[in-house]
């Protein structure tokens, strides 16, 4: 492992995390299921996908589903969508008056048309006052818990915003604030530059600042922390596929009570909990173990969805990442993404070369959607002025999203 300088012991707020990493919301990825299969490898904090906050205001039956959290999940932390203070406080409001939360993100980094073209997610920074008073409305409403900004760098490299609004959130007392290193014009093409991490870090110096972008190793993670300074990583795509990176994570990171929450409920070491580790800590599981842990994923997407069937139709999207490197042919790759039950998923398994190796440097590195660069979908005449105009505010507070998860 890198010999870099570790970052001191991080909290959000009043909230302690033995390990200075998070789980980046994902749409349709970081449900109740997978943040369960990531905290048996690891420790951390583990954010929900994106709920919108309107239709968590107006009780929609998908918003209440996706802000249920295990009982095994003691820190739970919601991401909330607006496009509207009013209804980012209500929302908030309710989070805490109803016990469901014990952090809120709030996302200001979302590249997707879909959002960006109602003036939201990446977006909406470039209305500083509005994106100012929307922070404002959700921290004063959270009261004691601690809320939390992700943000981007801006909408392109012409209209960057992230400092500004870094120190506006900052200014409206936020708990933390993230940057994912890249403009929406970028998407998730090229490199994250990283080198606006450490911008931020600079500018911002009475919360934790944390990184976000590029981080497909533990490796990655010490180098992003020993270049930029940040506090912690915001790991993402890099996880797809290998929930025991956040093992790896918490190894690197050299934390006595980064212990799997696995291990600790059968009293067992981190190591016995665990895929087998090399001698510099790295969890590099063979392919039987990779087949458990998609396995153990199917399994608790059940529980989630309480449907086998749509459990099967869900995990058909991960098999590409959780085999990938590994010697499984196309036929059995093709079988196990049409998968209908779990039996069928158990017969396709069996028929795995469990005792094959790690594949060392083709199952490592980038991993997910990365697309090319392209220009942002923006409401109209967005970039004329910083400030809202009356028409657009009428348009984007009628346009608030409902369709929660992204």
């Amino acid at each position: 492992m890198s010999t870099a300088t570790l970052p001191a012991p991080l909290s959000i707020g009043p909230i302690p995390l033995s390990v200075p990493v998070v789980l980046a919301p994902m749409a349709g990825i970081t449900n109740t299921a997978f943040r369960r299969l990531c905290r048996e490898y690891g420790a951390g904090l583990y954010v929900s996908e994106m709920i919108t906050s309107r239709a968590l205001v107006e009780r929609t039956p998908e918003s209440m589903r996706l802000i249920r959290h295990h009982e095994s999940e003691t820190i739970r932390s919601v991401q909330l969508y607006s496009v509207d203070p009013v209804t980012a406080g209500e929302a908030a409001r309710f989070l805490v008056g109803e016990g469901l939360a014990d952090h809120i993100d709030m996302n200001f980094g979302c590249p997707v048309p879909k959002v960006t073209r109602k003036g939201g997610g990446a977006a909406l920074p470039w209305k500083l006052e509005h994106f100012r008073r929307i922070v404002e409305q959700t921290v004063q409403a959270a009261r004691d818990i601690p809320v939390t900004v992700k943000m981007r760098k801006g909408i392109d490299s012409d209209h960057l915003t992230y400092l500004e609004a870094a120190r506006a959130a900052e200014g409206a007392g936020v708990a933390a604030i993230a940057l994912h290193a890249r403009t929406a014009a970028e998407f998730y093409s090229g490199n994250a530059d990283w080198s606006a991490i450490g911008k931020l870090k600079e500018t911002i110096t009475s919360v934790p600042v944390l990184g976000n972008g590029d981080i497909w190793s533990a490796e990655d993670a010490l180098r992003m922390v020993d270049e930029t300074g940040c506090d912690g990583i915001v790991v993402g795509r890099g996880c797809l596929g290998r929930p025991w990176l956040f093992g790896d994570l918490a190894a690197a990171f050299g934390r006595a009570g980064a212990q799997s929450d696995a291990s600790r409920r059968r009293g067992a070491s981190a190591d016995e909990a665990l895929p087998r580790r090399s001698n510099e800590h790295r969890i590099q599981p063979s392919l039987g173990e990779v087949g458990d842990a998609f396995r153990r994923h199917a399994e608790l997407l059940v529980d989630f969805f309480d449907d086998e069937g749509r459990a099967c139709r869900d995990i058909r999207k991960h098999v590409a990442w959780y085999f990938k490197g590994y010697p499984v042919g196309g036929e059995l790759r093709a079988r196990l993404a049409s998968v209908e039950s779990l039996q069928q998923m158990d017969d396709l398994l069996g028929e795995l070369d469990r005792d094959q190796p790690y594949p060392g440097a083709p199952a490592e590195g980038q991993r997910g959607r990365a697309g090319t660069p392209k220009k942002p979908a923006l409401p109209e005449n967005w970039l004329a002025s910083r400030e809202m105009s009356t028409a657009q505010s009428a348009d984007v507070a009628a346009a608030e999203l409902h369709n929660s998860g992204g």
